[in-house]
């Protein structure tokens, strides 16, 4: 029996919105970043972008559990000696929610090229509103 590799141009993609009012950040973005990956369909392959598209809305509305909200921070590195900056996500919460949301789910992609390709198909708004209703997208409820 052979092995079946998905290509590129075979692969179908479909189009999901998820609510993120009121559920934990880390659990959403693993999730999300799964169906990003299309680790959720029967010809998942590794080396080819075989996920859907993510819409997330009431990015604004997540939720961290515990003390996480003043106690872990989003470190951002320069390289240089004293280039460290950290940010509580408090603070990002309340400026920027897409921000929280991409940067987590970023970290869970593979990193390169293919996972440049995948995060393009991420979109996060803030409101309940979105501007992908052209491509009928389905309400997906996540397991948490």
């Amino acid at each position: 029996m052979k092995s079946f590799i998905a290509k590129a141009k075979d692969v179908e993609r479909k189009w999901y919105v998820v609510d993120a009012e009121g559920k934990p950040l880390g659990r959403v973005a693993s999730q999300v970043a799964s169906i990003l990956r299309g680790k959720h369909k029967v010809i998942f392959t590794p080396n080819v972008d075989c996920g859907d598209f993510v819409i997330i809305i009431n990015s604004e509305k997540v939720v961290l559990t515990g003390k996480k909200l003043d106690q872990k921070f989003l470190r951002k590195y320069s390289g240089y000696v004293g280039g460290l900056k950290e940010t509580p996500y408090r603070e990002v919460l309340a400026k920027k929610p897409e921000f929280a949301f991409e940067e987590a789910v970023r970290r869970m992609l593979p990193r390169g090229i293919l996972g440049r390709q995948m995060l393009r198909k991420l979109n996060v708004y803030r409101g309940a509103t979105h501007d992908q209703a052209a491509q009928k997208p389905e309400l997906l409820e996540l397991k948490y």
